[in-house]
């Protein structure tokens, strides 16, 4: 097989040989990273007493950094394992947080890993409204597996989640730097969900209108 021939990253939404992963495992490999993270921030006392090999990188936040470093390197993996392809928008978010998480244990600062969450969204938001100004809209990478829509579609859920992924990185600033690393750490797992979760709800009445299926119907 050629180089031109493989594909290391996943190919597009049309394309039918692309091996999609199951929506809630794929939900699971996106979502397991960040439940590990929280739980280590949380417990990272009694995880220390029985593994105090754990002692080592430092109080709660910069254990829940090392090992929310090792479960995104672990999700990576399994979709690799399973689809002989890289997925484009976890891919990236894991680079950011290998990078701004090797900081933060190496420079022993809280600060870098803080800023992730405002350098990822940011970085998706640029990527997704820089690819429509090139004709290109990537979310389709990212929701084919849960929605069917026509190009129109699939052009405004994308500058929609553009510019939801710039305030999602406004809202991380002001949190980080306004309040505690507890409630920080709080409002990352609990507080953004519920607000990414409304604002898909929210998009609901696009997706029903541009859904191919219902223009079959």
């Amino acid at each position: 097989m050629s180089v031109s021939e493989k594909h290391i990253f996943e190919r597009e939404p049309t394309d039918p040989q692309r091996k999609a992963l199951n929506p809630l495992l794929k939900l699971a490999l996106e979502l397991g990273p960040l439940m590990v993270f929280f739980f280590a921030n949380a417990r990272g006392d009694w995880l220390v007493e029985r593994f105090p090999v754990l002692a080592g990188l430092g109080g709660p936040l910069f254990l829940a950094t090392g090992l929310f470093m090792a479960a995104t390197v672990i999700a990576l993996s399994v979709s690799w394992i399973l689809t002989r392809t890289l997925p484009i928008m976890p891919l990236v978010s894991g680079i950011v947080v290998l990078i701004f998480g090797a900081l933060t244990l190496y420079l022993h600062n809280e600060t870098f890993i803080k800023m992730k969450p405002t350098i990822v969204n940011t970085l998706f938001g640029a990527i997704l409204l820089g690819g429509l100004a090139f004709g290109k809209s990537l979310l389709g990478y990212v929701f084919d597996s849960a929605f069917k829509l026509d190009a129109e579609g699939w052009r405004k859920l994308t500058l929609r989640w553009g510019v939801f992924f710039l305030f999602l990185a406004i809202v991380n600033e002001v949190v980080w730097r306004l309040f505690s690393t507890d409630a920080w750490v709080a409002f990352k797992v609990w507080g953004i969900m519920p607000i990414t979760i409304l604002f898909t709800m929210s998009q609901m009445p696009l997706i029903m209108r541009h859904s191919l299926e219902e223009q079959a119907k």
